[in-house]
């Protein structure tokens, strides 16, 4: 059998950081599951409940890459009080020619966080106003802060207010981004983000709703990235009909998991057949913002394309860096 390389999660943050690189490639895998007979099935999902957990499998064939990948991830959310990370996880890399493994990716959830993030901004970039200057973050954790350096790639950024359910974390979030990024970041509630920002990202694991179609205003962008599962949600369901314009990275994984299962559940929204998937939007197949009037929203559960483009670049990127350690079957 072909030798398998075992990259870790110090070779792939050698390999793949997020940057302009990141995100473009993020914004290529949506552009191909618009216009190529890109093969993703439905996320295996399943909850943990006795110990706050969930598992999510995810995996995409995408025709022109020469590798697919499958990611597990796992998320534990009371994993910090036991001195241990939410997220972790793994990816397996194979060959799309032959279907044989080339690489196993233990990136403890890395790169899946480098993709979410590059998605946001993905979705700033086509959707939010070009002249967009002040983010709005709900949520402190890493994507909390993944997210606020994505905008800064696609928008001229120079100040951000964040909210978290724990003061003591978003305060800290709070300094870790001014310091990092160099641009003003202060706390306030949820009606101060969304009074001051022109481009808010939820980043929560919210089961209620932390935005209602009362406080969005005109010219806003809101990417709500935290609901992937059926419990899950963070736009109250009159969030989507108050927008202008709403797109989702998967039409069919919103209706399951995302944003619009609720408001669909609610009434309303009954016809999803007049929105957009982000995809599309890249691909010039259906209209983005019109205006800078315009609201919109765009809701993020995840896909399998992500994961095949990131893994499939971290996989090149390390061959190319003779990185790893490489097993012979």
């Amino acid at each position: 059998m072909p030798d398998i390389k075992i990259l870790t999660e110090a070779d792939l943050r050698q390999a793949i950081a997020l940057d302009g690189d990141a995100v473009a490639c993020v914004e290529e895998a949506f552009r191909l599951l618009a216009t190529r007979e890109v093969q993703m099935p439905p996320i295996l999902s399943f909850p943990v409940p006795e110990h706050n957990g969930e598992v999510d499998v995810k995996t995409a064939y995408v025709p022109g890459l020469d590798g697919f990948a499958v990611k597990m991830s796992p998320g534990f959310f009371d994993n910090p009080r036991l001195g241990l990370p939410s997220l972790n996880g793994l990816m397996v890399l194979f060959d799309a020619r032959t279907g044989i493994v080339r690489a196993v990716l233990l990136d403890n959830g890395y790169l899946t966080d480098v993709r979410t993030a590059a998605a946001g901004a993905v979705a700033a970039r086509h959707l939010s106003r070009a002249g967009s200057t002040v983010a709005g973050i709900l949520g402190s954790g890493i994507q909390a802060r993944l997210q606020l350096e994505a905008l800064t790639l696609v928008r001229g950024i120079k100040r951000a207010v964040i909210w978290g359910r724990d003061a003591v974390k978003a305060e800290a979030c709070a300094r870790d981004c001014a310091e990092k990024l160099g641009i003003e970041v202060t706390t306030g509630s949820i009606a101060d983000v969304m009074a001051a920002a022109d481009i808010v990202v939820t980043t929560t694991p919210s089961c209620e709703p932390l935005i209602s179609g009362a406080m969005l205003r005109p010219g806003q962008h809101v990417t709500a990235m935290g609901s992937d599962a059926d419990y899950k949600t963070e736009l109250a369901p009159d969030v989507i009909p108050a927008a202008t314009l709403f797109a989702a990275d998967r039409l069919a994984q919103s209706v399951k998991q995302g944003e619009l299962r609720p408001a669909l559940a609610a009434g309303t929204v009954a016809d999803t057949g007049q929105f957009a998937e982000l995809g599309q939007i890249i691909a010039g197949q259906k209209p983005g913002r019109a205006s800078d009037m315009d609201i919109t929203v765009c809701d993020l559960t995840g896909t399998g394309v992500q994961d095949t483009a990131i893994a499939t670049l971290a996989g090149a990127r390390a061959d190319a860096a003779a990185a790893g350690t490489t097993i012979t079957s």
